[in-house]
């Protein structure tokens, strides 16, 4: 079967802006899930620390330049605290998006409280004990990427093996910056298919381990990025590097699931359900 080349979606006439009076990754965090659910490619523009009015009116003539420029209203996900500021953005030719509007104010009706109203209060966790765990569990993750580090494993909360390139530095630091989870993660490599084992180094922690593989087209087409033309990127090796892996994960009685249509999410919260590790986050 002749693979189909991929096609990238075509990009919709729309501008999304996500505008903050912070950083802007929590508004641009809700407006990417609900964008993917539909199959367009917009224009995204982040507008970071709009904390007075002179910054919200330049966001507002930015948002009418895209305006003018396409033709159709720009799509504005705001998490602006300040109700002036929100309003000056709001006078902007743009379908608005407020969730501070959305969420905040049905909630002081149902707990009979007002909101604080705090600008950047759900970011002021540097001296929360969630946020030290997730310090060290990154500095963790790092030390221990790649099989760098046989030290600590005990330590772990979970250890990820797979394929060259199959996801698992990613998805460790994800699990780590995320959700303060100690990753470990280990290649296998032609070496380990030979002897038919795991690395040594992970058998007294076989509790721990998770397993990740991939479609040996889409692993060509990463490590080509990487190494063009190279034996570690041909399809070939590629097929017999999956084959083996998977077959030993099946041997092993590993958990282990296809990165290739995933995201890094959706990654990370199957592998925390799999090891029964609890969604907690500590305000």
């Amino acid at each position: 079967m002749t693979d189909l080349p991929h096609v990238p979606l075509p990009l919709d006439g729309h501008t999304v802006f996500f505008v903050s009076d912070g950083t802007g990754i929590t508004a641009e965090t809700f407006g990417h899930s609900v964008l993917t659910q539909f199959d367009l490619r917009f224009k995204q523009i982040r507008l970071p620390f709009i904390d007075n009015a002179e910054k919200a009116h330049d966001a507002c003539q930015k948002i009418n330049e895209a305006y003018a420029e396409r033709g159709l209203r720009p799509i504005v996900f705001s998490t602006l605290v300040k109700a002036d500021l929100a309003g000056i953005i709001r006078q902007a030719h743009g379908l608005h998006m407020d969730l501070i509007q959305t969420f905040v104010e049905p909630l002081e009706q149902e707990l009979g409280i007002k909101s604080t109203h705090t600008v950047g209060r759900s970011h002021n966790t540097a001296d929360t004990q969630a946020y030290k765990n997730r310090i060290e569990a990154i500095n963790y993750s790092l030390a221990h990427d790649d099989g760098q580090s046989h030290k600590n494993l005990a330590i772990a909360d979970v250890i990820l093996v797979g394929v060259s390139r199959s996801g698992k530095t990613p998805t460790s630091l994800y699990l780590a910056m995320q959700f303060g989870i100690k990753a470990a993660n280990y290649p296998l490599i032609p070496e380990d298919f030979e002897r038919g084992k795991l690395p040594s180094a992970l058998y007294a922690f076989k509790g721990k381990i998770f397993g990740l593989t991939i479609a040996p087209e889409r692993l060509s087409e990463i490590r080509n990025e990487r190494r063009p033309g190279s034996k570690y990127a041909a399809l070939e090796n590629c097929r017999y590097e999956v084959n083996e892996a998977e077959a030993m994960m099946k041997r092993e009685s590993i958990r282990w699931l296809s990165s290739t249509a995933k995201s890094i999410e959706e990654i990370s919260t199957t592998i925390l359900q799999e090891m029964k590790t609890d969604l907690v986050t500590n305000w």
